[in-house]
C-alpha cells in the first residue's frame, strides 16, 4: 500500500490536480472563520458594485487629513468622469443639436465643456433618440457639474436653534485621507451581485455548498453502480439480466432529462441543497454500473477467485475480498469522476431554475442562474459570472488531472 501511494503522489498530473482541490478545499475552509458575514447577507444597497476598496465617506471627513501636492491629480480627476465613452456621447448630443463635427474636439477638454454647458437642454427631444438615451444624457450632465472647478468644497450642517446653513469645514483637493484611519472601509475583491451581496463571501460558500453535493451525489452514484455492478459481474444468469435490462433502461432515457423531470416533481420549497444530490446521484449511476460490471466478469474466472470458490467461501466473501481490491482503483477514480459530474449537473439544474431552494445556501449553479436573470453578461458585470465559471473549471480540471494521473498509475498500458 505505501509503495502504491508513493507512485500515486509520484504522478506529475496527479500532484498538480490533488493540489489545486486541496487550496480550494482549504479556501472553503478558513475563509468563513476570517470573514464571518453571512453568504446571502445584503451589504449594498444597489446592484453589481464593481470589484474594489470602498470607504466610507462621511467618516473619511473626520480622519485626519494631509496635503498632497500629485501632479496628475486634476487630470485623473476630470478623467475619471469625462472618459472615452463620456467624450463621445457628449459629442452625439452636439451633432444632433446642429454643431458641426468640425467644431467639436473631443480631446480639448475645457472647450468640449463650454459647449456642453452653452448648449445642453435636457428638455430637448431629437429625432431617433430614446427615452432611456435621453436620461443618460440627463445622468451624465448631472455627474460632470463642476468637473473644472478648482475652489474647494465647503461642509455646511444646519444650525439647530436658526435652521440656517453653517460653515463647518473646507475641504481642500489637495487634501487626502489615510485609508487605514477611516474607521469604516470594505474591501470588495469580487464587488456585489444582482442584490448587493459581498460576491466573494457567496461564491465561497457557494462553492462548499457545490463540493458537498458532488461529494454527496459521487457516493451514491458511485454506491449504486458498484453494488449492481459487482453482482451482475459476479453472480451473471438472472441477476445480470434482470440488472442489465433496468441499466439498458435508464440508458435510454437521458440521465439529465430525468434529472429535470425529478427535480421539477419535488417542487421548490422540498428542493434543498442535500435532497437535489441524492437525485443527482440517483440518476448518474448508469455507466458505473456498466464498467463495473465489465471489470468482475474478467476477473470471475480468475485463479484466486476459483481457489476462494473450492475454499467455500460465501459470495459476499468473495466479491468484497477476492475482487473488489482488484478493482478498487477503478471505483476510485470513477467516484472523482462522478463528484465532478455531480457538480456540473447541479450547476446545469440551477441554471435552469431547478436548483436547490436559493433563500437556504448559494451554489454555484444558482450563481449563474442570478447573473443570467439579471442581465450580468449583456451588461459586462464580469464578476457576477466569470469567477463562477472559473471555480466551475478549475474543480472539473484539477478532479480530471487526477484522474488521469491514478489512470497512469494503474493501467499498465499506460504506465511510462
Amino acid at each position: 500500500m505505501k509503495h502504491l501511494i508513493r507512485q500515486v503522489f509520484h504522478s506529475p498530473k496527479f500532484i498538480i490536480g490533488f493540489s489545486i482541490f486541496i487550496a480550494i478545499l482549504l479556501t472553503v475552509i478558513v475563509y468563513p472563520l476570517v470573514v464571518t458575514d453571512k453568504p446571502l447577507a445584503i451589504i449594498g444597497q444597489g446592484t453589481f458594485f464593481e470589484p474594489g476598496i470602498y470607504v466610507n465617506v462621511y467618516d473619511s471627513i473626520g480622519s485626519p487629513v494631509y496635503m498632497l501636492q500629485l501632479d496628475d491629480a486634476a487630470a485623473n480627476r476630470i478623467a475619471s468622469k469625462l472618459g472615452d465613452e463620456e467624450r463621445l456621447a457628449i459629442k452625439e448630443w452636439l451633432l444632433a443639436y446642429g454643431i458641426s463635427e468640425t467644431e467639436i474636439d473631443i480631446n480639448n477638454t475645457v472647450q468640449l465643456m463650454d459647449q456642453w454647458k452653452k448648449y445642453f437642454d435636457p428638455t430637448l427631444r431629437f429625432d431617433g433618440m430614446t427615452s432611456a438615451r435621453r436620461k443618460y444624457f440627463g445622468r451624465l450632465d448631472a455627474s460632470l457639474d463642476g468637473i473644472l472647478a478648482t475652489e474647494a468644497a465647503i461642509i455646511a450642517a444646519e444650525n439647530p436653534e436658526t435652521g440656517a446653513l453653517e460653515e463647518k469645514d473646507v475641504i481642500e483637493r489637495t487634501d487626502y485621507v489615510n485609508i487605514n484611519q477611516v474607521p469604516n472601509v470594505r474591501v470588495l475583491l469580487l464587488g456585489t451581485d444582482n442584490f448587493g451581496r459581498d460576491m466573494l463571501t457567496e461564491l465561497v460558500s457557494a462553492t462548499g455548498t457545490s463540493l458537498k453535493i458532488g461529494f454527496i451525489a459521487g457516493i451514491v452514484a458511485t454506491s449504486i453502480g458498484l453494488t449492481l455492478g459487482l453482482l451482475a459481474g459476479y453472480i451473471g444468469g438472472f441477476m445480470d439480466d434482470a440488472i442489465m435490462f433496468i441499466t439498458n433502461l435508464f440508458t435510454v432515457i437521458p440521465s439529465f432529462v430525468l434529472l429535470i423531470l425529478i427535480s421539477f416533481s419535488i417542487g421548490q420549497e422540498k428542493r434543498g441543497a442535500m435532497t437535489v444530490a441524492v437525485v443527482i446521484g440517483v440518476t448518474s449511476w448508469v455507466w458505473t454500473t456498466r464498467a463495473v460490471r465489465a471489470q468482475v466478469i474478467s476477473l470471475r474466472n480468475r485463479d484466486h477467485v476459483n481457489l476462494s470458490k473450492l475454499s467455500g467461501h460465501s459470495v459476499f466473501h468473495i466479491i468484497l475480498y477476492d475482487i473488489l481490491p482488484y478493482i478498487a482503483s477503478y471505483v476510485v477514480m470513477a467516484l472523482i469522476l462522478q463528484i465532478s459530474s455531480g457538480i456540473l449537473s447541479e450547476a446545469g439544474l440551477s441554471i435552469l431554475g431547478l436548483g436547490p431552494k436559493t433563500t437556504d445556501v448559494p451554489t454555484l449553479g444558482l450563481m449563474m442562474n442570478w447573473a443570467m436573470i439579471y442581465s450580468a453578461h449583456i451588461m459586462g458585470k464580469w464578476w457576477a459570472y466569470f469567477p463562477v465559471i472559473g471555480v466551475i473549471a478549475l474543480i472539473s480540471f484539477s478532479m480530471n488531472l487526477m484522474n488521469t494521473g491514478l489512470d497512469q498509475v494503474f493501467n499498465p498500458a499506460l504506465r511510462e
